[in-house]
């Protein structure tokens, strides 16, 4: 079971957080569509999106945060499937060495082993599904931070749009209209981590360490 945070987090930005920062009403669009030039007076900007992940200390910390939870849903339920497997083993080993006395020993060591078979694979789909929605709810907290940020950056700069540059979605992109470092500077100043998030993080470096 692999879990990856950054995936999501990359899918989320990409797709919901840079659109449209102001829009024009239709007067001024109109009024604009005579201009030979309509284009020109458009303010456009863009964001390196590898940039903005590798450098907002919010990505770091929920990334690392996450990283550790889902290295310990694995080990968790690796240990029990190798438990699962011993205990197979035995009762296979015990079967051959005629070990069992009765038909009805076989069909209870049987059950018993189905039964934990029933409960790890509800234990994986209860602790992917509990994974599932913490990482949702931290895609939503990423997306209101950098959402709400940009309406109080655009209020002073008012550009009429902020473009998400990750890969090579876009093709040709002018430096000058990169605003990638003012928006991390902005994100970071105005971050303050969560007293549980340092307690898990802190903790985690201890289990390191």
């Amino acid at each position: 079971m692999k879990m990856y945070f950054t995936s999501a987090i990359l899918l989320m930005v990409a797709s919901m957080l840079f659109s449209a920062c102001g829009a024009k009403s239709e007067e001024e669009f109109t009024t604009e569509s005579t201009q030979t030039d309509q284009t020109s007076n458009l303010r456009i900007a863009y964001v390196e999106l590898d940039t903005l992940m590798s450098q907002y200390q919010l990505y770091k910390d929920y990334s690392e945060v996450l990283t550790r939870k889902g290295n310990n849903i694995q080990k968790t339920l690796a240990q029990k499937q190798r438990a699962l497997e011993n205990h197979a083993a035995a009762v296979q080993k015990k079967y051959e060495s005629n070990g069992f006395t009765t038909r009805d020993e076989v069909e209870r060591a049987q059950a018993s082993i189905q039964k934990e078979q029933n409960e790890l694979a509800e234990l994986a789909d209860r602790l992917q599904t509990e994974f599932a929605m913490e990482q949702a709810r931290i895609n939503d907290e990423a997306r209101d931070s950098i959402q709400s940020f940009l309406k109080r950056y655009n209020k002073t700069k008012k550009f009429d749009y902020v473009m998400v540059k990750a890969g090579d979605n876009l093709l040709i992109a002018n430096p000058k209209y990169n605003i990638t470092d003012d928006i991390v500077k902005g994100l970071n100043k105005r971050y303050k981590i969560k007293p549980e998030v340092a307690e898990l993080i802190k903790a985690s470096k201890e289990i390191d360490d």
